[in-house]
């Protein structure tokens, strides 16, 4: 059974799908500043397929990647799906976390029913892909995609398809916006910090995070307390400090203090070298006040990029680790070779998680021994105000999310 249209907060009768719905669509000719990109709009309901879901969206998370989106930069997502994928639909819903209700099953779907509660997770692969016979971690298989960027039909609409498999059970304990607001940034996190063996944290190791305050740190505190580490978080300003203490930060370093972020001098220029080594080992000095010794991180969790990872990799532990899983500052990474063999360091990238990783976290979270770090921005129609926040290093500390079906107040 179908119906035209259901008005934002007016829930269907379940197993009703409408032919068209609200959406917060990107265009190729409004790419810009995400508050000018992202428009509500009416558009078709996708198609379910094979092994597909269609979820009816409560609540959806808010993160980076469309931002990047909405600027068309460093990839024009639209354009890309039209060259990879052949899609001819001309514009892009994103959106890469959400919690809903199961809607709709496509064909050979046995693991969900119409009518559950979910969380979805964020990168979908092709599991049919020739290195995922082969025994690959799914989420490196080289079919993987990030859903709601790389993908098209993502969280920001009433209505998302997903493959059956993103499909992870809400806690019941969740309210709809926390359950949307930390399965992006949670299972990265566990990943960086507990998927790279034998780089993994371990009790009493010192970590490194970038962005404290922010949706991925805020995260990363608390995986490294529960697993025995001791945080040291960097923030851009004195006012998140409290949240990153109140989260199990030892510590807080503010990166505005210092003034040799950006692009690492080569060292023919003497000059310019020196003056940037003098901040390096001002900065690492003051991680040693934090722990009250002379101790450096044995991982470094990095996601700012070009700015930042000269100087992870100077102040990262001897046979430690520098994981990365973006580039938020640029997407140049200048290393000084000579820390990262001399000193057996290690440069490792990581995306996202896999399922088994993405269902630890929500356990977690579902215990309450990993708090989702909730910050509600308003509702569908405040989608691109709440990318336009991240764009401008704005945002209140934590995971952000919007409420799309739910009622307002759903926390």
């Amino acid at each position: 059974m179908k119906t035209d249209l259901y008005e934002l907060g007016t829930t269907p009768p379940v197993g009703v799908v409408p032919d068209q719905m609200y959406a917060s669509v990107i265009r190729p000719d409004r790419y810009g500043e995400p508050r000018k990109a992202f428009r509500t709009e009416v558009v078709p309901v996708p198609p379910v397929g094979r092994g597909q879901v269609l979820v009816l969206i409560m609540a959806a998370g808010i993160n980076y990647n469309n931002v990047w989106a909405s600027l068309g930069q460093p990839v024009d997502v639209v354009a890309m799906r039209r060259r990879r994928l052949g899609e001819t639909i001309g514009c892009h819903i994103g959106g890469s976390e959400a919690s809903g209700v199961v809607w709709s099953l496509g064909e050979g779907v046995r693991q969900v029913a119409v009518g559950d509660h979910v969380i979805v997770s964020s990168v979908q692969w092709d599991e049919s892909s020739s290195d995922i016979r082969l025994g690959a971690d799914t989420v490196m298989s080289s079919s993987t995609m990030a859903w709601g960027y790389e993908s098209n039909f993502g969280s920001f609409a009433q209505f998302a398809v997903v493959d059956e498999y993103q499909c992870h059970p809400k806690p019941a304990e969740l309210g709809w916006a926390e359950a949307a607001a930390f399965m992006l940034t949670g299972p990265t996190a566990y990943r960086q910090l507990c998927g790279w063996h034998p780089n993994v944290v371990q009790p009493g190791d010192p970590v490194l995070i970038w962005g404290g305050a922010g949706g991925l740190g805020s995260m990363a505190i608390q995986i490294t307390r529960l697993r025995g580490g001791v945080p040291v978080a960097v923030v851009s300003d004195d006012s998140r400090v409290e949240h990153c203490l109140r989260l199990g930060a030892a510590g807080t370093i503010n990166r505005l203090e210092f003034g040799h972020w950006g692009r690492l001098p080569g060292v023919e220029d003497a000059v310019a070298s020196d003056a940037w080594m003098t901040e390096a080992r001002r900065f690492g000095a003051q991680i040693w006040d934090i722990l009250g010794a002379r101790l450096a991180p044995r991982i470094v969790l990095e996601h700012s990029g070009q700015a930042t990872l000269p100087t992870s990799m100077f102040v990262c532990d001897t046979g430690g680790m520098v994981v990365i899983c973006g580039g938020t500052s640029g997407f140049n990474g200048d290393v000084d070779l000579r820390y990262l063999w001399m000193r057996q360091k290690r440069l490792q990238g990581s995306h996202y998680a896999n399922l088994r990783e993405c269902r630890q976290v929500t356990t977690l979270v579902g215990q309450r021994r990993l708090d989702p770090c909730l910050t509600v921005c308003g509702t569908l129609g405040d989608v691109g105000t709440a990318h336009q926040l991240l764009y401008e290093n704005r945002q209140p500390p934590g995971n952000l999310a919007v409420l799309v079906n739910a009622a307002p107040g759903s926390i």
